[in-house]
């Protein structure tokens, strides 16, 4: 009989449409458990002011990450908004070697497709908004897309929901703090610990 060291999953990927909340749900795991690392992704947006390369995002030129592609250096990748975006297999793989837990922020398909990539190592939890008129609000209170992208946004945000049945657990964010502490509660089961109390 194996472990229970064994069967946990090392891979705990974050998905959602832009907006719903995934990156603060991201965030605030990282801050928690100190156990888990940040997969950082390979991307050939530009860099936004204060981003670092190698902490926020592998940034690479479209010529550079096509060839990482043709090189089958990247487990998934996908593009979004005129910009790609993946994840670096040497990455996933040097944590799985140590046996660290990786979490990820990632899109729909990508997460899907780490899951065929890394069935046994994976988790997939999804982030969803209570409605999508709530998500357009939230998209227009950001005041950081055109209403054409938040339409563009909107779109994908159909898209994507479409696919939550295929993740293992889904949270409505409709509260951040009861979000936030589900999300907890599944990522300390998923670890095999206790979720820490709230710091003071």
């Amino acid at each position: 009989m194996s472990s229970s060291t064994e069967r946990r999953k090392h891979l705990i990927v974050i998905s959602a449409p832009s907006g719903a909340g995934k990156t603060t749900v991201a965030r605030h795991l990282l801050a928690r458990f100190p156990q888990l690392r940040f997969s950082v992704s390979a991307t050939t947006r530009p860099r936004r002011p204060g981003e670092l390369h190698g902490t926020d995002y592998f940034f690479m030129t479209r010529e550079q990450f096509e060839n990482a592609v043709r090189a089958g250096e990247l487990v998934e990748y996908e593009e979004i908004f005129g910009h790609l975006y993946g994840t670096l297999r040497s990455q996933v793989e040097e944590a799985l070697r140590r046996g660290d837990f990786l979490l990820f922020d990632v899109d729909v398909k990508g997460a899907l497709s780490l899951r065929q990539a890394y069935p046994e190592e994976t988790f997939l939890l999804y982030i969803a908004p209570p409605s999508m008129e709530e998500l357009r609000r939230r998209l227009q209170q950001r005041g950081t897309e055109t209403e054409k992208q938040i339409h563009q946004r909107l779109q994908r945000a159909a898209m994507e929901l479409s696919f939550q049945g295929a993740f293992d657990a889904v949270i409505y964010n409709e509260r951040l703090d009861e979000t936030l502490r589900q999300a907890e509660l599944i990522v300390a089961g998923l670890l095999g610990i206790e979720v820490p109390a709230p710091a003071p």
